[in-house]
């Protein structure tokens, strides 16, 4: 069976008096999330009796299947249960792999309890055979990212673990804003953050000055979420990402490549449905799907062709720039010129034309 994240404290209390079960997988690409929903498990299979620990990692094509499945069904030489923890990294155990996981769940020793851990699993890789098996025999519970708009409410209840809380009102939610913006997209190190205030005040009320002098900037974003940020018309908050992907190192061209896509599918998306095509047809044969869906739904109304061929224009200006071309009305350098296609896109997303004056992108021209 299936099962989320903030369910398993719940059942694992309930599993102390009625037993656990064979199989737990946990998959998903939080690696804070994921760590602790193990050490949860591992807890409660040591409190249940299973005393011997076997670890086995999964990396390449040449890992010895039989030999799990034969140590997974001998008996401990030490303790009477066991807990067997099998670890593939990449998500993919190969034809041999998913035989044996298929026949490991299909012999399940009474004594052995096995703690699978996967990545952030596709489609195709959820459907497979072998993943079924894992689910049909226990329970697989999904770690998914906390999104930006969760994670004040998260941070909250991370201080409230130890003895800590912010103001209320409007400085409490500046506050947790603010270290939300500071953290995002690396947990890790939002954990650290929060046991170095543990460390630095005592239990009680923080406000925003605490947070401030205290809490590092160690965000780390990735370029879907900043394209994201950028349909949503969220201009500080796509440009802080804009610099912060640039300071980690991340290659322009991928940055411009994400830009494009989004302006190409705009424009295809704009001139189906001047076409009179429907818009979940427009956005199908455009090839967009999950959140981006909702945002160019809330895009498109405000949206016109001419206004998009500019951008697509601007787009392919800019292409150039990062390859190592000149424009003589565009910056020479690939970072700036990215700049200035975000704001472009910008300016024409609904948000951001509602804050003329309020931090409202500059407008620009094609070629001034």
């Amino acid at each position: 069976m299936q099962m989320r994240l903030d369910q398993l404290d719940g059942h694992l209390q309930q599993a102390a008096q009625r037993g656990l079960r064979p199989v737990y997988t946990v998959w998903g690409d939080e690696a804070l999330l994921q760590q602790e929903a193990c050490d949860a498990i591992r807890g409660a299979a040591l409190a249940a009796g299973y005393g011997e620990r076997q670890v086995h990692t999964v990396a390449g094509a040449h890992f010895d299947w039989s030999g799990l499945l034969g140590q997974a069904q001998a008996m401990s030489l030490f303790s009477d249960r066991q807990l067997v923890e099998i670890r593939i990294p990449s998500g993919k155990p190969g034809k041999d792999g998913s035989d044996a996981l298929q026949r490991y769940c299909e012999h399940l020793g009474p004594d052995v309890l096995t703690l699978v851990q996967l990545p952030r699993l596709d489609r195709q890789q959820q459907q497979s055979a072998w993943f079924g098996a894992l689910v049909a025999a226990g329970i697989a519970i999904r770690v998914d990212p906390i999104e930006r708009h969760a994670l004040p409410a998260w941070l909250a209840q991370r201080l409230a673990r130890q003895g800590q809380r912010v103001k209320a009102g409007a400085d409490g939610e500046r506050a947790l804003a603010f270290f939300a913006d500071q953290i995002e997209g690396n947990l890790l190190a939002a954990h650290q953050e929060i046991q170095k205030l543990g460390l630095l005040y005592p239990p009680g009320e923080l406000g925003f000055e605490q947070f401030a002098s205290a809490v590092l900037d160690v965000a780390r974003y990735d370029i879907g979420k900043f394209s994201e940020s950028v349909l949503a018309g969220q201009v500080g908050r796509a440009l802080h990402m804009l610099d912060a992907l640039q300071a980690e190192g991340e290659a322009a061209v991928l940055v411009h490549w994400s830009l494009a896509e989004d302006i190409r599918a705009l424009k295809r998306c704009r001139d189906a449905l001047d076409n009179g095509k429907p818009l979940p047809m427009a956005l199908r044969e455009a090839r967009v799907w999950g959140a981006k869906e909702r945002l160019y739904e809330r895009a498109l109304p405000a949206l016109d062709a001419a206004a998009l061929s500019e951008l697509v224009a601007a787009a392919q200006i800019c292409d150039g720039l990062v390859k190592g071309l000149r424009h003589p009305q565009w910056p020479l350098d690939a970072w700036p010129a990215l700049r200035r296609l975000t704001l472009m896109l910008l300016q024409l997303m609904p948000a951001a034309s509602t804050q003329r004056g309020q931090g409202q992108p500059p407008r620009f021209a094609l070629g001034g």
